[in-house]
């Protein structure tokens, strides 16, 4: 398996200001009383681990998860100057924030952009406010919109926003209505995730006991190829299944994860990889803050099979435009015939296509693409 010789850090803020109703969180929704405990801790954590990526470059860097853009200017620069001090960073790399649009305002703009971040990702998920309630979103619709254009106008060029569709009592048109308005944004990078009901969510408890009705596959997927059609005849290039840019815009950070590129991840619940093994710290706040502080494990790790490595190629691949190589996926290990069975029935299907050494999805296949992956495991 060939392995691109840079890397990434993730930091997993666990500070959020509400609680999810599509997802539970597994930290508390109060700070205050740690939130210097946590972020020295996060900057411990990044310096203990500093021989994990090996010495490679560091080409990202991504504030995620929870809600990082309530970070004081002082809190993102200590942990970027600790990041600077103990790792290579190339100088051009791709700094990411995840914003929520009711943090943001001109002055948290202009220092984030002091602080050298150079892409902001907000979180709008929709301009229906119905479905930001139910979400339990802390933003409201003009919240959402006036908070982009206040982005741009302060220099943010490198933008994405998220949509959410599959959403219950979201129709068709109104979702034609949130894309054709981020569209109108003209930002040039947009992701849309489709609503998914995990097991032990709030979603999933409501769905369960019929107070909320589930949404069909066939709903989800017409929602789907809307977008890409929308999106395709504004020169929008999907170059991930959720995730759709300009030319020059696609996100270094996520597309080095599918990649197969090392990354570091720091903070409760954060992954981290580094070519043949994974390692996930402790999700409880306490629990992490305990082991930093005892200097103890706050992780575990799952070393890769050959088996794993093959099936996670093919399972991130296939999100891809660009595919899964075959060569390099024989490299790994030399699929069965049964793959190749596998494959020629979906070539058949138009499910997938095959270009030289490489398979790749088409539009239809996108829809199938976790059947399709599980499919050619080994």
């Amino acid at each position: 398996m060939y392995f691109w010789p840079v890397a990434g850090i993730y930091l997993h803020i666990p500070f959020c200001k509400q609680q999810c109703t599509y997802c539970d969180f597994h930290f508390s929704t109060t700070f205050e009383a740690y939130r210097e405990e946590m972020v020295n801790s996060i900057a411990r954590e990044l310096v203990s681990r500093v021989s994990y990526l090996e010495d490679k470059p560091i080409e990202t860097i991504y504030f995620g998860g929870g809600t990082p853009s309530i970070l004081r200017k002082d809190e993102i620069a200590k942990l970027l100057e600790t990041i600077n001090s103990t790792f290579q960073v190339n100088p051009n790399a791709e700094i990411s924030l995840e914003a929520n649009p009711d943090d943001i305002s001109v002055d948290s703009l202009k220092e984030w952009k002091e602080l050298g971040i150079n892409r902001l990702s907000i979180g709008l998920q929709s301009f229906k406010e119905d479905d930001l309630r139910w979400m339990n979103r802390a933003h409201t619709v003009d919240e959402a919109q006036n908070c982009v254009r206040l982005a741009q106008s302060e220099g943010f060029d490198n933008l994405t926003v998220d949509l959410i569709y599959g959403l219950p009592n979201l129709t068709l048109e109104e979702w034609r209505n949130h894309v054709r308005t981020v569209i109108d944004f003209d930002v040039p990078h947009i992701s849309a995730y489709c609503l998914t009901v995990e097991e032990k969510t709030v979603l999933h408890k409501l769905v369960k006991t019929g107070k909320i009705d589930s949404v069909s596959d066939d709903t989800q997927g017409e929602q789907f190829l809307e977008l890409l059609k929308m999106l395709e005849a504004k020169e929008y290039q999907q170059y991930e299944i959720s995730n759709f840019s300009k030319p020059g815009f696609e996100s270094k950070h996520n597309g080095n994860y599918w990649k197969g590129k090392w990354y570091l991840g720091v903070g409760p619940s954060a992954h981290s990889f580094n070519g043949t093994s994974r390692r996930w710290n402790i999700a409880n706040n306490r629990r992490y803050l305990k082991a930093i502080e005892e200097e103890t494990t706050c992780s575990e790790t799952e070393e890769l099979s050959v088996e794993n490595q093959f099936n996670e190629r093919i399972l991130i691949g296939l999100r891809t435009i660009l595919g899964v190589n075959l060569n390099e996926l024989e490299a790994v290990s030399t699929p069965p015939k049964v793959f190749y069975d596998k494959m020629g029935s979906f070539i058949e299907s138009n499910w997938m296509i095959r270009q030289n050494s490489a398979i790749s999805l088409t539009k239809e296949g996108r829809l199938r693409a976790d059947y399709i992956a599980s499919e050619l495991f080994i």
